[in-house]
């Protein structure tokens, strides 16, 4: 009778180990995105502000850029946005995807922090955001010339994620 006693210790210490084996073996940062590789999928945004939104064809029309997806309301936006706005100085083209969001507080949020978009529009109803495989905001993509995805970060650019991931991605794509 005494053995029966070791069962529950030993399968709580047998699932704690296989949970923490688990957890050791994949990055808990990285979220997989069935597009890698592939052809991104359809551009559907609406007008945000007074220019034109983005395109399927501006999306395919040469040379590497980002698409990202963000919201006014979303603190970890603001928390990227410099890096944005330094990565558009340094030429990197961005197409930003508004999330969610009503088109004013969008504007004000981009008069206020600056507008590093070479083109933007916006998701109003998620579709768009659902068809990309959007876990949430910010989320970026980046796109070769051919419109195929090469990477993904999920969550605020940080300059640990443009040395680790959107650099490389940017040199294999251009």
């Amino acid at each position: 009778m005494k053995p029966l006693i070791l069962i529950p210790p030993l399968a709580f210490a047998g699932l704690a180990a296989l949970f923490w084996f688990g957890m050791m073996r994949t990055d808990p940062g990285a979220l997989p995105t069935a597009f890698e590789g592939k052809p991104a999928p359809a551009m559907a945004a609406t007008p945000l502000g007074p220019d034109a939104p983005p395109t399927d064809a501006q999306l395919r029309s040469g040379g590497v850029k980002l698409v990202n997806f963000w919201a006014s309301w979303c603190a970890p936006c603001r928390q990227e946005h410099p890096v944005l706005e330094q990565l558009a100085a340094e030429g990197v083209e961005i197409i930003g995807v508004n999330y969610k969001d009503r088109p004013e507080n969008a504007l004000r949020f981009l008069a206020e922090l600056g507008d590093p978009y070479a083109a933007k529009g916006a998701d109003e109803t998620g579709r768009m955001g659902l068809n990309w495989g959007l876990y949430g905001v910010p989320e970026t993509f980046v796109i070769d010339g051919q419109g195929n995805v090469l990477a993904r970060i999920a969550g605020p650019i940080t300059p640990a994620a443009v040395n680790a991931v959107l650099q490389p991605a940017l040199q294999a794509g251009g």
